[in-house]
């Protein structure tokens, strides 16, 4: 009891310490910031704190600066390296589709791990992120120590429901767009920064997706989405071998809740599952302080 107790206590310490102090330096500048070689590809990535290590893989339209908060609250106890995918802002970007295959994305993961001197990780992710995460869970259990998702439901719970829930056919058509030859020429920074609503962060946006290729963010979705007609998967799953906890904002449109529903048949260990009414996909930045409490309570425990 002492323990958590002395936890729950240092984690209010550090947030309030956070968000009280406006003049601290912007996380930007305190970063300290590197590049792994992944079979050629750089793949960059920004490191806070120090301690066990935890990886953070953001999804699109983002770039590492989307954990700034989860960093700000978790640096005390871990070192915290959220990385850009290849594609985004100062990672490579190499052209074609095939380059962009799921396998590669791992593989850019396991060579930050490993270039960071670790042969596991805590892995959170976001969006594509969380399906890189889930990836790398079940098919590399052994650089996986935990796994944190937000708003990625498992790969088999969102083929579920593109194969037999009307609702999510509908509201995955902007997948099924991003899919299509020429798609990217519709698309703009200043544009996919819509979604920020941090006044201050929003020209960092604009400036991150500027630096990044639009063909190569598109190529996720036409290497990796799931295609019409869509089915389920009915080998038998890989079961996620870690802890997990997923964390979930509900106002989601884009990914919808019912996908969470059995989980709990992908993973082997405990899994805890964590829904926002208030969030909506952009979990952690339309909830940050309550995603970096839920986090750092759940890695503490």
């Amino acid at each position: 009891m002492m323990n958590i107790a002395r936890s729950a206590a240092a984690a209010t310490l550090v947030l309030t310490a956070l968000a009280g102090n406006s003049a601290a330096a912007d996380i930007d500048d305190r970063v300290k910031h590197g590049y792994a070689d992944s079979n050629g590809v750089k793949i960059h990535y920004a490191s806070l704190g120090s301690g066990p290590l935890v990886i953070m893989i953001h999804g699109f339209p983002d770039y590492w600066y989307s954990w700034r908060r989860q960093m700000e609250g978790l640096a005390d106890r871990f070192q915290v390296v959220a990385i850009d995918q290849r594609g985004y802002n100062l990672s490579d970007k190499p052209a074609g589709a095939e380059n962009y295959d799921m396998r590669l994305l791992v593989g850019d993961v396991i060579a930050v791990i490993k270039h960071l001197g670790q042969q596991k990780a805590v892995v959170v992710g976001h969006d594509w992120g969380g399906m890189v995460a889930w990836q790398l869970a079940m098919n590399a259990p052994e650089a996986v120590d935990r796994l944190i998702i937000l708003n990625l439901p498992h790969p088999r719970g969102l083929a579920r429901e593109l194969a037999h829930n009307p609702e999510q056919q509908k509201n995955s058509a902007y997948a099924r767009r991003f899919q299509t030859d020429g798609a990217e020429k519709t698309l703009t920074a200043e544009g996919l920064a819509g979604w920020v609503k941090d006044a201050e962060a929003k020209p960092k946006y604009i400036e991150a997706f500027r630096k990044s290729d639009f063909g190569a963010m598109l190529n996720y979705y036409k290497r990796n989405y799931p295609r019409e007609p869509y089915t389920e998967d009915p080998s038998p799953p890989k079961k996620v071998q870690s802890s997990v906890l997923v964390i979930h904002g509900l106002k989601d449109t884009a990914l919808l809740a019912p996908a969470l529903n059995n989980t709990w048949d992908y993973v082997e260990r405990d899994l805890t599952i964590t829904t926002v009414p208030t969030a909506g996909h952009f979990v952690q930045a339309d909830e940050p302080d309550f995603v970096t409490k839920t986090m750092r309570a759940w890695l503490l425990r």
